[in-house]
């Protein structure tokens, strides 16, 4: 006797009519066509809500965490706390069966990280974390404690060719490093130039820049590119100024008006001619221009070499976590038979993940968490950015 697709409602109050009647589950079940597993579940439903527990709930999981009503988030927090050995996927169940029908039930890996933003997530024993400063910018008072890089102020050649110029500093020192003629901000050029820097400077230990591509990427996972994933492999941080406060990177932008007004008014007629403007600016920038913040020395009377040389991308290795795993070309990882989407812009590199619940994976960059991976779902649940605040695109 299966269930008849006209009333689904009726033939589960006849279901449940029956085992009130003394009928057994099992006998009930048979004529029903269903299992007892199935049949528990409506008795269970009846039980707790009532004939208004029968109707079919909607089975979307919420899969955000800071989507979540208030009082729900409340009740994870409650309910862990009463029960403080319980994991998600058994908290989860929990509200299943507590919360109204017509509620949708946050997906294992939001309830997850609910736990896990209050705290109430167990790890195990960790190594030191060196994470990304993000918007927190440092003060760099030492020689490639920070340097700064910016495509600033794109302009029309005389021959019409457009001419971005990639210019990077050390913001102690103010040494200029480099004010490169490119025809685009590609990914391709800005990684060609920095790795030729690094070849010849060594490495610093962060870079400053604004949230524009190459630096970063409004549709990359935390907003990271494929250059700002190159130099977190390096051991390089990234510091990024919030969007629309230039001054949050002051000193780059004075040499910047500088170098404009000197080198581009009148432009050259082509980028060989401008480029030749742009190292003669170089050599008397650092040589000859005295600074008053610097005593009235020159950049190169105080800039350093960097003492960690560039040798190319070392090994990454995840002692504390169960496994690692090789993003695809398209961004993804495959899991137990399953394609989980991650972002474009680690395609490529090599992730850690460690189970902490059933069915529950940590994925970590290097150092860095990057969130929750849910088998059942299939999805990443992202975490509180690790880089820095995250620019959304508009809507």
């Amino acid at each position: 006797m299966p269930w008849k697709e006209s009333s689904v409602e009726d033939e589960r109050l006849r279901f449940v009519a029956r085992i009130l009647d003394g009928e057994s589950m099992t006998a009930v079940c048979q004529s029903f066509g269903i299992s007892r597993k199935t049949g528990y579940k409506i008795y269970n439903r009846y039980k707790a809500f009532g004939p208004s527990g029968l109707t079919d709930r909607d089975r979307r999981p919420v899969r955000y965490a800071n989507q979540l009503p208030g009082q729900i988030e409340e009740m994870i927090v409650r309910l862990k706390q009463d029960k403080p050995h319980w994991g998600a996927r058994k908290i989860r169940e929990l509200l299943v069966r507590q919360l109204d029908q017509d509620t949708r039930i946050p997906a294992k890996s939001t309830v997850h990280a609910v736990l896990d933003r209050h705290g109430l997530v167990k790890r195990g024993r960790q190594r030191r974390r060196n994470k990304a400063q993000g918007t927190s910018l440092s003060t760099g008072q030492q020689p490639n404690q920070v340097w700064c890089a910016d495509y600033k102020g794109e302009f029309k050649l005389g021959n019409g060719a457009w001419c971005y110029p990639l210019t990077v500093t050390d913001h102690a020192s103010r040494h200029l490093f480099m004010a490169e003629a490119h025809p685009s901000t590609k990914e391709i050029n800005a990684l060609d130039a920095f790795e030729r820097l690094f070849k010849d400077h060594g490495l610093p230990g962060a870079i400053r820049t604004d949230n524009g591509l190459p630096f970063a990427s409004p549709n990359g996972l935390y907003n990271l590119s494929k250059l700002s994933v190159w130099w977190l492999r390096l051991g390089i941080n990234l510091e990024r100024i919030k969007p629309g406060c230039p001054q949050q990177n002051g000193r780059h932008e004075r040499m910047h008006l500088t170098l404009k007004k000197e080198t581009t008014r009148p432009p050259a007629m082509n980028s060989l001619q401008q480029q030749a403007r742009f190292d003669d600016f170089i050599a008397e920038f650092n040589a000859e221009r005295p600074h008053e913040a610097l005593d009235m020395k020159c950049p190169c009377q105080v800039y350093t070499p960097s003492t960690r040389p560039y040798r190319g991308l070392p090994d990454v290795t995840y002692p504390t976590h169960d496994r690692d795993i090789l993003v695809t070309s398209c961004g993804r990882i495959c899991m137990h038979r399953k394609k989980i989407n991650i972002s474009t812009c680690l395609a490529g590199q090599r992730l850690g993940l460690k189970e902490v619940d059933d069915g529950i994976w940590l994925l970590s960059f290097m150092s860095h968490d990057l969130g929750y991976i849910d088998l059942e779902q299939k999805s990443l649940q992202t975490i509180a950015n690790p880089f820095g605040t995250r620019v959304l695109p508009m809507s």
